[in-house]
């Protein structure tokens, strides 16, 4: 049998062996100790670990490892960023193509008498840098930009939105979730004040992520009862989960340029064979200034949905993985201009690492197929 085609790297990337090899030690019943136990060796041992797997995770981003808090995942990240990083006072601008688990702060943060905002978006998912200018108005503000959009791929230009931020004392945040493995951030150069990252987007495990807090910054804590982490976030930490992700970063750091090159040699080589064999594919985000990994496309008809129980090969996706379940169209797609009709006809391809060039031409021709005959039927 053929191994089934995983292009759904967008929504989560494999293991990597040799973050795998570095987690097996602290897996074992002998590895036991609480690394937030001060007083014997396992709990020591533990707490080295995980010293050492925060340095990795800060050099990934240009920070120091006293700016790094380990979280669930980013989806805490982000919420701890706005929930417990905004000023009292202050208002909040986030663009329209966030993440849910950024948008859904809005509402509380408008609840607890938070001006909240929210930034338009262009037709190629750029944020529109002159309507952040006119609603910051010369004022502080909590700014929440994602550093690429976890559906059409677009990269935003962070280096002007920093830019803006700091002519009126605002605090930018980013979610860099999905651009790590491919591309570098360094939070010094932008002066950022919180960047969110998740293990499982950089091949790293899942239920793990970290917040970048920078030095001097103002935090209140989301979670209560445990000292942990300077009390910004109580709970034990996972040994084994905070060593994959230190080890899954430090490969990305590695990797990333070389990643980059040729996983965008075959997304443009996976949306010429579609285009090829659907004319009236059109492309979503911005080709210029797009993730490698990424590929959203529009088909002309079929409900992208129902053609996907037709393509259990490749595993695709429509959208966000954390609106799966949504009926209603992606907020992504309709902020950059498309209908509800084009936004339900759209499929998202995520490459990766094992990603080959045989593979993209297995999946363009299978989405061909499937189409056509959905067409004939």
């Amino acid at each position: 049998m053929t191994a089934p085609l995983y292009l759904d790297h967008l929504a989560s990337t494999p293991l990597d062996p040799e973050v795998l090899d570095a987690m097996r030690p602290w897996l074992d019943p002998a590895a036991v100790g609480n690394p937030h136990a001060a007083r014997h060796r396992p709990g020591w041992r533990a707490a080295e670990a995980i010293d050492a797997a925060r340095a990795e995770v800060a050099a990934l981003i240009g920070a120091r490892p006293g700016e790094i808090l380990f979280t669930g995942g980013a989806t805490e990240a982000n919420n701890l960023a706005l929930l417990g990083g905004t000023p009292e006072g202050w208002p909040v601008i986030a663009s329209a193509i966030e993440h849910p688990s950024v948008l859904a702060c809005l509402p509380e943060l408008a609840a607890r008498g938070h001006r909240t905002a929210t930034l338009p978006i262009g037709p190629d998912g750029t944020a529109d840098l002159d309507a952040l200018k006119s609603l910051l108005g010369g004022r502080p503000a909590l700014v929440s930009l994602m550093a690429a959009n976890n559906e059409i791929g677009t990269v935003q230009p962070l280096a002007e939105a920093a830019r803006i931020c700091a002519e009126t004392g605002a605090l930018l945040h980013t979610d860099a979730v999905q651009i790590l493995s491919t591309g570098a951030i360094d939070v010094r150069v932008l002066d950022l004040a919180f960047l969110s990252l998740s293990g499982h987007k950089l091949y790293g495990p899942m239920g793990i992520g970290a917040l970048f807090v920078r030095e001097g910054t103002a935090l209140r804590p989301l979670l209560h009862g445990g000292g942990q982490q300077e009390g910004r976030r109580a709970g034990t930490l996972p040994t084994a989960l905070c060593v994959g992700l230190g080890t899954a970063c430090r490969i990305a750091r590695q990797r990333r340029t070389a990643d980059a090159r040729r996983l965008t040699a075959l997304r443009e080589r996976l949306f010429g064979a579609e285009q090829q064999a659907l004319p009236g594919l059109r492309r979503n985000g911005s080709k210029d200034h797009g993730l490698p990994r990424c590929l959203n496309v529009s088909l002309a008809g079929p409900d992208a949905a129902d053609l996907l129980l037709d393509l259990p090969d490749p595993a695709l996706s429509t959208g966000s993985a954390c609106s799966t379940g949504s009926p209603e169209p992606s907020h992504v797609l309709r902020a950059i201009g498309l209908s509800p009709e084009e936004a339900y006809g759209s499929l998202r391809f995520g490459l990766g690492r094992g990603t080959s060039e045989a593979d993209v031409d297995r999946a363009a021709a299978r989405l061909a197929e499937a189409v056509r005959a959905r067409g004939r039927g």
